[in-house]
């Protein structure tokens, strides 16, 4: 029963361990409320607007620029952080 009480907070716990924001270009209207409830400061609004994923050594992956986007035009992208690069 409290496996599945908590199930959804640890998936989207794992997610944001082992993911980045997405954007979604076609959505985003560049209203910057996602860069300003940046923690870190992050342009996340710029990122938004060449549609090129989060990738900041400074991003907590926190998801407020998730939680506060009033068009869902972010969204958390599972990747393998460790995996090498093809060449």
């Amino acid at each position: 029963m409290l496996h599945r009480l908590f199930h959804k907070e640890r998936s989207q716990r794992i997610s944001r361990a082992q993911g980045q924001v997405r954007p979604d270009p076609g959505r985003c209207v560049q209203c910057g409320i996602c860069s300003f409830n940046c923690p870190v400061e992050i342009d996340v609004r710029r990122h938004a607007w060449q549609g090129e994923p989060v990738i900041h050594s400074r991003c907590l992956t926190c998801g407020e620029c998730v939680a506060r986007c009033p068009r869902a035009a972010l969204a958390f992208e599972r990747t393998n952080l460790f995996a090498e690069k093809e060449a």
